[in-house]
């Protein structure tokens, strides 16, 4: 008896089905080395005099330690992060130069005037400054008129330049923030919290290091006025390079630092300590800790496939899954054997797909609680099949179902 062609290409569709359902089973990167002995256990974090407080891992933006992280509070002069994020923001854009000249208006200059809660960079009345100099002044001296010199230029008042912060802020996810003016002077709808600072820090860092590089100067002299920089960690210790402190009444000491020891990158914010060195003690004693007690490793890299299932109606047998940045985690150290990563994926890949669609995603988790969700992608394109690949897979997912469903499998950790 002679067979049809869409009856022989169906036949040879179910003697693979078997082979499919085994393929859907994502390949597991190699697991970690299971440590001979067990991790010592890691010692509670300090708990600290100040109304809050967060210690940030740089690389991978996870909260390590915190006090009432999401508190509303007064920024103070921590401010001036955010005023000197939009300032490097509008100079990578072109809309003002570094060698500009600035007027000192009336309203900057009184800004840093005797009986304000704040500090200055002494500029003059009517003199014009290059931008570069008050973006100095701003980041070491923490001059409010610096501050304020620096808003009118770059959007003609500071209102309009605090619109910008607002914008900026709601863009890098600073849910508790709300901007008003450019330094940080005291203002009932002025104000943050601690997370929102190490977000804005690390945003600073990543996005503008050349400018970033200015906090760790240790001094600067305008007008003949040497002025050294409020953060004293930098004197302290030689790993830390910024960020910004902040002192009113209403906010108290806060500071903001960041360090670098080894690979790893912390951040530290502590808002509303009892006095300067109440606050640099308090940032030294989040910082020592996350070096001491938390390491850093890179679970997945970029486009490197973690799994390679079958693909229906493709004009290849399979397609690459992946990750579309590298994955990197920070835990307490001995304990990176204890991940457990899983990826969900639909239990049928369709083509036409596109390299970078996602479709799935990646759980990395320690406990039983999630630290990383990442989105899993496709690697490479893989368009459609011919007409009668088409044809026979059509058939077959007929009679399969076509509904759509997922799976969760385990994902090993990588290296």
């Amino acid at each position: 008896m002679k067979l049809s062609p869409t009856t022989v290409a169906l036949a040879a569709l179910l003697a693979t089905t078997t082979g499919f359902v085994q393929a859907q089973t994502p390949q597991p990167a190699p697991r970690p080395v299971t440590p001979a002995a067990a991790p010592a256990p890691t010692p509670p974090p300090p708990s600290l005099a100040a109304t809050s407080w967060v210690l940030m891992d740089y690389a991978t933006g996870q909260i390590l330690v915190e006090g009432n992280l999401d508190q509303r509070v007064d920024p103070a002069s921590i401010t001036k992060i955010m005023t000197s994020y939009v300032v490097s923001a509008e100079l990578e854009h072109g809309k003002i130069k570094r060698e500009d000249m600035v007027t000192i208006t009336e309203n900057a200059w009184r800004s840093g005037g005797a009986g304000t809660d704040g500090s200055t960079s002494f500029l003059a009345l009517n003199s014009q400054v290059p931008l570069k100099d008050l973006l100095y002044g701003m980041i070491i001296q923490s001059g409010n008129d610096a501050a304020i010199a620096l808003a009118e230029h770059t959007a003609g008042s500071e209102p309009l330049f605090a619109d910008l912060m607002n914008q900026h802020a709601q863009r890098l996810g600073m849910t508790g923030t709300h901007y008003v003016d450019a330094s940080g002077l005291p203002n009932p709808d002025h104000y943050t919290t601690a997370r929102d600072v190490a977000i804005l820090s690390r945003a600073l860092i990543r996005d503008f290091p050349e400018d970033y590089a200015i906090y760790k100067v240790k001094e600067f002299e305008w007008n003949g006025i040497k002025q050294h920089n409020r953060n004293t960690l930098l004197w302290r210790d030689s790993t830390v390079d910024g960020i910004k402190t902040g002192h009113t009444r209403a906010a108290g000491f806060c500071l903001a630092t960041s360090a670098v020891r080894g690979d790893q990158r912390l951040i530290a914010v502590v808002m509303g300590a009892a006095s300067e060195k109440a606050r640099a003690d308090a940032n030294q004693e989040l910082l020592n800790y996350g070096f001491r007690f938390f390491e850093t490793h890179k679970l997945y890299e970029t486009a490197k496939p973690l799994a390679t299932p079958e693909l229906w109606k493709g004009e290849g047998d399979s397609v690459r899954l992946g990750v579309a940045e590298d994955v990197v985690a920070t835990v307490p150290r001995g304990r990176y054997a204890d991940l457990k990563a899983s990826m969900n994926l639909p239990s049928r890949l369709i083509a036409p797909l596109e390299k970078g669609q996602q479709v799935g995603s990646l759980k990395v988790e320690l406990e039983g609680r999630t630290i990383i969700e990442r989105p899993i992608v496709v690697l490479d394109d893989a368009p459609e099949g011919g007409f009668f690949t088409r044809l026979s897979h059509g058939v077959m997912l007929w009679f399969k179902g076509t509904d759509g469903d997922s799976t969760t499998v385990p994902a090993g950790s990588g290296s």
